[in-house]
C-alpha cells in the first residue's frame, strides 16, 4: 500500500476506521499481511500486532483466548470472518497481485473488473479463512470503457478455459 490510510473530516471531528481481526497466529498472520500489504509492524508480538501504512493504522491482530475480550474467546464458534470482507484498496494493484502469488495465497476469484466500479479486485483467503479483497485505487485503477471491455472478454476466456479444465 503505497498511500497513506485517509482520514474523514466531519463536523464533530475526525473518523479512521481501526479493524480488529482475531488470528490463530498472529507472527505468522502479521508476517503474511505486510508480504502482501508491504504494510510495516507498528507493535510486534506474539498476542497483538498493529500493521502501518506510512506511520497510520491499517489493521490489527489479536491472539484468540490471549485475554478476556468477550468475542476473541472461542475460533471455532463461527467461521473466520463470518460476513466480513477485509478490503482493502491499493494504489499499485498488479505489485499487490504478484505479492499475493509469491505469498501462494488461496484466491478465490480474479483478478477480474468489478463491473460496478470499474476497479480492478482479486479475492483471496488469509491464512485464518478471512476474505481479503484487493482494490486498484480510484486515483490509479480506474479502467476506461474500451479497458474494462477488453479485460471482460479476457476473464470470460480465462473462466471458460478454467472450467472446461474441470
Amino acid at each position: 500500500m503505497a498511500t497513506s490510510v485517509r482520514r474523514h473530516a466531519r463536523t464533530n471531528g475526525t473518523v479512521q476506521s481501526q479493524p480488529l481481526i482475531a488470528v490463530r497466529d498472529v507472527k505468522a498472520s502479521s508476517g503474511w499481511y505486510r508480504r502482501l500489504l508491504n504494510l510495516k509492524s507498528g507493535h510486534g508480538g506474539r498476542e497483538y500486532e498493529r500493521l502501518l501504512c506510512d506511520g497510520e493504522l491499517v489493521m490489527q491482530l489479536h491472539a484468540w483466548n490471549a485475554e478476556e475480550h468477550p468475542n476473541l474467546t472461542d475460533p471455532d464458534a463461527a467461521p473466520p470472518g463470518h460476513g466480513v470482507l477485509l478490503w482493502f484498496e491499493t494504489s499499485d494493484f498488479d505489485a499487490a497481485v504478484r505479492r499475493a502469488t509469491a505469498l501462494g495465497a488461496r484466491v478465490l476469484e480474479g483478478p477480474r473488473i468489478n463491473a460496478n466500479s470499474g476497479l480492478r479486485e482479486l479475492w483471496l483467503h488469509d491464512l485464518d479463512g478471512y476474505v481479503v479483497v484487493l482494490a486498484s485505487s480510484r486515483e490509479h485503477g480506474r479502467l476506461s470503457a474500451v479497458e474494462r471491455r477488453e479485460l471482460r472478454r479476457r476473464d470470460a476466456r480465462s473462466r471458460a478455459r478454467t472450467a472446461s479444465r474441470r
